[in-house]
């Protein structure tokens, strides 16, 4: 086959594999890839995308590899997004279809990501060429300089796993980029923006797009898997992510932005910082992104505030301290209360991330975590089961108990895949009646007979609306929890003992540099 473009750039993550996000219709581009292009560019190699997030199957890779004829195949899953950070399996099937189509073509694919790296000898022996570990687009580079040389010897590039006479072989660890402004910017150019954007417009009146501040997360929750960045902790100047932002600004005109930071901000005084450029520039933009509870504080939020910050998430995972504590959180309950109060009294919006049947969970601790839903009277809410991914303190504990099943399908799998308390219908239930009662709480409030969401009455007859259909769901709701609870689950199961002292979990880990 003659060779056309040096390099294609995919990802397997397809949204219509992912039914109920696929329905949410709120897409946005894949930025691993999109970073891992602008690298291989940068290095004199000409670059083409597949956008598998808007695609149809993987047909549509097999079309683009025949179309564009490249050198190099590569796979770089986003791992500024959360989706492909849940190694599901409906994902990894396209990824491994993908591959075999690259290979029956003779064409060399290099594949980074978090399920790669987690299951190397699964996508070797498929085919692939070498899978990236860590932070990938330098050692990307490097692979794809050398194999279009047409060298397949691999050993002497730091920061891969490749198979070397029949055996698994892994190269030195590769450090980390330490300084993020001197990174490409995304290759936006690649990116069907048009087709995102009317997407958006359609369902939801405006458009947003994605864009990192930092790389990793030093803290230590005991569930959160981090096969790329690990414990390590890296973060862009504020003057850098606000010119990337005014940049957006003229050549796409978003209208929101998802900063997609697992820690937005951590470093002190950085959001005050931000807020003072973007507004310098004239490029204030309504965003939203993720925070501790313990890192917002009124003075933050002021800053928030003034950067044009919509919507903060926080990963409150529970309403019990007991919870908090096993998973080695290191935030308290007193905290998520009053980020919530403070960003309400801010006019931000507040989403709260929310895990049921952690080890040792009981109706006492989600009756904890409803208790607090009422209090702070979230504006959105995301719920999940604790996942146990490999790399995890969680997945090692439990590991013992998992079957066949150790990955979820899509990301409304929901699967119980270790001996929690109940059973995984009884989580499914609650998942639908803890969304029902926030419904309900939140209609009550902007009709004046609940907590104060005054930020939220401009959308009062939406959220009324929605409150009457979730009110006529819940005493179902309620009756399927209440069998399910009585049909089973086992006894209390052990708590699991926390490595980390709360004072110790609070505490980032310390950056070498």
């Amino acid at each position: 086959m003659s060779v056309g473009v040096d390099v294609l750039v995919g990802q397997s993550y397809y949204l219509r594999f992912d039914p109920t996000l696929w329905d949410a219709q709120r897409p946005y581009a894949p930025l691993g890839a999109l970073y891992a292009a602008a690298f291989v560019r940068a290095a004199g190699h000409s670059v083409a995308l597949f956008d598998a997030m808007l695609a149809v199957s993987e047909h549509e890779w097999i079309e683009a590899l025949d179309r564009e004829r490249p050198a190099v195949a590569v796979l770089f899953e986003d791992s500024f997004n959360y989706l492909s950070k849940m190694c599901l399996l409906r994902m990894r099937t396209a990824a491994l279809t993908m591959i075999d189509a690259a290979h029956a073509r003779g064409i060399p694919i290099v594949v980074a990501g978090s399920d790669a790296t987690d299951h190397p000898g699964l996508y070797l022996t498929r085919g692939a060429t070498a899978v990236l570990v860590g932070e990938g687009e330098v050692t990307l580079v490097e692979v794809v300089t050398r194999l279009r040389r047409g060298d397949v010897d691999l050993a002497g590039i730091d920061g891969l796993i490749h198979m070397r006479e029949g055996q698994l072989t892994r190269t030195p660890v590769r450090g980390i980029m330490r300084h993020l402004d001197a990174v490409p910017r995304p290759a936006w150019d690649l990116v069907d923006v048009d087709r995102y954007r009317a997407i958006w417009r359609a369902r939801h009146g405006h458009f947003s797009m994605n864009l990192a501040t930092t790389r990793g997360c030093p803290y230590h929750c005991n569930w959160c898997a981090k096969p790329i960045y690990g414990q390590r902790y890296t973060a862009r100047t504020p003057a850098d992510v606000a010119d990337e932002i005014a940049w957006l600004r003229r050549t796409y005109a978003p209208d929101h932005l998802w900063i997609t930071d697992d820690i937005f901000g951590l470093k002190p005084g950085w959001i005050q910082a931000f807020a003072d450029e973007v507004v310098g520039r004239g490029a204030v933009t309504p965003f939203k992104c993720l925070m501790r509870a313990d890192n917002v504080t009124p003075d933050v939020v002021t800053a928030l505030a003034r950067a044009g910050c919509a919507t903060v998430w926080i990963g409150a995972e529970s309403g019990s301290q007991r919870i908090l504590d096993a998973m080695e959180k290191g935030t308290r309950v007193d905290q998520i209360d009053a980020a919530a109060r403070w960003l309400h009294d801010a006019g931000i919006e507040v989403g709260f991330f929310l895990q049921f049947g952690y080890p040792g969970e009981t109706r006492d601790d989600i009756a904890l975590t409803l208790r607090m839903l009422r209090r702070c009277a979230p504006d959105d809410i995301g719920i999940s089961v604790s996942y146990p991914l490999p790399g995890t303190a969680f997945h090692e504990r439990v590991r013992a108990q998992l079957g066949p099943k150790q990955n979820w399908d899509d990301s409304a799998d929901l699967a119980v895949m270790y001996r929690a308390t109940y059973g995984p219908d009884f989580y499914r239930v609650l998942h639908g009646y803890v969304h029902a009662r926030v419904r309900v709480d939140r209609a009550l409030a902007v009709l004046g007979l609940g907590p104060d969401t005054s930020h939220a009455r401009g959308r009062a007859a939406t959220l009324a609306g929605r409150g009457l259909l979730a009110a006529c769901r819940l005493p179902f709701l309620w009756w399927r929890l209440r069998r399910h609870a009585r049909a089973g689950g086992p006894d209390r199961l052990p708590d699991m003992l926390p490595v980390l002292s709360p004072q110790a979990a609070a505490l980032p880990s310390e950056q070498h540099h």
